[in-house]
């Protein structure tokens, strides 16, 4: 069976820089830093727009704020 999103659904499971900003308490500077820095699930990329996975941000809070960067010693 396919699960078809409508567009209302997509837009409840990604979010934009502010409602990411919103739910960790920062400024949306700072999600693009930490972003940038590899310390956060990365963002989905939509032409010109940058939104994450609600979801992944959940989890990610859920387990403690994890670094997300991959290689030795990190």
């Amino acid at each position: 069976m396919t699960t078809v999103l409508t567009p209302a659904d997509a837009s409840a499971k990604l979010l934009d820089v502010q409602a990411v900003a919103d739910l960790l308490g920062c400024s949306s500077r700072h999600v693009y830093r930490l972003s940038d820095a590899g310390r956060m699930p990365a963002p989905v990329k939509l032409g010109a727009l940058v939104r994450w996975s609600k979801s992944a941000i959940e989890e990610w809070v859920a387990a403690g704020c994890p670094s997300c960067r991959k290689g030795p010693g990190r």
